[in-house]
């Protein structure tokens, strides 16, 4: 088998963090207003990965995070986690805009849990570090880099402890003109040295890989560029068992979303040099490919949900069932939405580049008036294929909303109730593309509606995901039932 070539995860896995214990890593990502949230992927080899388990399930009940009251909170739920591990025990640190506080969460099983939650002031962009004396730090900031001391357990800020600016103006190694102050924290500390590694964008540039180092938690630091290609950049480095050191970034990649990168490192005269050459290698040397393992097919035939799903904000666990009809996914519409980013127990996995197709079959035969159910490409700009009722009349409708509202750009009458539809992405070269089907069969194809333009939106903050919905606009109490969804790679 070859091995695996950069992007290491041509799919949306933004905000690494990543650690090694023994021959293991273990990494955490950002997820937003998706739950499960802040996942844990595991991996052998530094490039295959697998999700093997979630930090909660959910992070609390407002109207936001519920999707009620005509609040959400798209892009504004957990941000950019810390990973770190510590005499036995794995730590995730994370925010979150919505409850405005930073979440500590702690365990002895990172692939199991329980997980131990503690709470501290709302802190952008955050670092852990244990330091060698039993101190205990967070680094944060945006343009200056602040530290704050916690308390040995990491779960209390430290009364008395350090809370000071110790990198002022931390963009300045950059140049002069800065679009986005640095930002993005991972610190270390390596050979008695601490490390910080912040991203900033020169106006008119890319998006940049900064370190800045010190003999000493506040300073004096010096910094400089440590990688400015391609825009790769935000992350922190691993090393493996016999000595090899790595970063792991992450590239804007357009409509699929940010997509990590592994980085080969040297050490020289005390600083980290990225790449070769200052370029992203295209072969990482590590493998072989085992092929991607953070999306997958499923048959519903497990009564419980596989961890490349998660819910679109928080889940209402009673209008949703793989156990009321084993073999499927029931759906049930619980209350009357405006739209498909209003709908409750919407279920989502990451596409996935080059190009990517996600199939679904559905029995409709349960639906309302006004009930609409299929497959959706989501994000702000959404589009899908599915069934719309009209009174008793089944219509298989397209629609898109990159007008800025859903249009309906075809639709047409069917009276079966079993129906199969499928969504082909194309990522290649940012070319950003969905194509809408259904059949009747599930083996001849008919193309529906027009071509969607994916465009990255910063509202929703996360590359497009395959959704599988059903919402109401009328009354609640239909129900779909989906019976596979399947993906395909080209």
């Amino acid at each position: 088998m070859a091995a695996v070539k950069n992007p290491i995860i041509w799919a949306d896995v933004p905000d690494p963090s990543v650690i090694r214990v023994g021959d293991t890593y273990f990494m955490s990502s950002t997820t937003m207003h998706m739950n499960p949230g802040v996942p844990i992927m595991k991996s052998k080899d530094l490039v295959n990965w697998e999700i093997v388990n979630y930090v909660y399930d959910v992070l609390g009940e407002k109207d936001e995070q519920k999707l009620e009251n005509g609040r959400n909170e798209y892009g504004i739920g957990s941000w950019a986690s810390s990973l770190r591990y510590h005499n036995g025990v794995y730590y995730v640190v994370f925010s979150s805009q919505t409850e405005n506080k930073t979440f500590v969460c702690k365990t002895q099983d990172i692939q199991r849990g329980p997980w131990e939650k503690h709470t501290l002031p709302f802190v952008h962009d955050m670092s852990l570090l244990f330091d060698d004396d039993g101190r205990v730090y967070l680094v944060y900031g945006s343009g200056d880099i602040r530290v704050l001391e916690l308390t040995s357990d990491a779960a209390a800020v430290r009364p008395g402890g350090l809370d000071q600016v110790i990198i002022p103006d931390s963009s300045a190694v950059a140049g002069p003109d800065i679009a986005l102050p640095a930002e993005g924290a991972h610190i270390h500390k390596i050979g008695g040295m601490y490390y910080i590694f912040l991203i900033t964008w020169p106006r008119g540039g890319m998006r940049t890989q900064l370190c800045y180092r010190a003999e000493r938690i506040t300073g004096p630091w010096e910094g400089r560029v440590v990688l400015q290609d391609a825009g790769i950049a935000q992350g922190g480095l691993v090393d493996t068992p016999d000595g090899k050191w790595y970063a792991l970034l992450f590239g804007d990649r357009g409509a699929v979303g940010r997509i990590p990168y592994l980085v080969p490192v040297e050490w020289v005269e005390g600083w980290p040099v990225l790449g070769t050459a200052g370029r992203v290698p295209v072969d990482t040397g590590l493998g072989p490919c085992q092929g991607l393992r953070i999306a997958a097919s499923d048959e519903f035939d497990s009564p419980q949900l596989g961890l490349v799903w998660q819910w679109n904000h928080n889940p209402d666990q009673e209008n949703w069932s793989l156990t009321e009809r084993p073999g499927f996914l029931r759906l049930r519409t619980g209350r009357v939405s405006q739209g498909l980013t209003d709908a409750r127990n919407t279920l989502t996995q990451r596409t996935f580049g080059p190009e990517c197709s996600g199939v679904v079959a559905v029995d409709t035969s349960q639906m309302r008036g006004g009930d609409c159910a299929g497959l959706a490409v989501f994000q702000k700009i959404y589009g899908f294929i599915g069934v719309k009722m009209r009174g008793s009349q089944r219509y298989v409708v397209m629609a898109d909303a990159s007008s800025g509202s859903c249009e309906e750009v075809e639709s047409i009458a069917v009276s079966q109730t079993f129906l199969y539809f499928k969504i082909t992405c194309d990522f290649r070269g940012q070319k950003d593309q969905a194509a809408f089907f259904y059949s009747l069969d599930g083996e001849e194809w008919i193309s529906l509606g027009r071509t969607l333009q994916m465009e990255y939106t910063l509202p929703h903050f996360m590359g497009y995901r395959f959704a599988l919905f059903n919402f109401a606009t009328e009354a609640a109490g239909g129900y779909a039932d989906f019976d596979y969804f399947r993906i395909a790679s080209s």
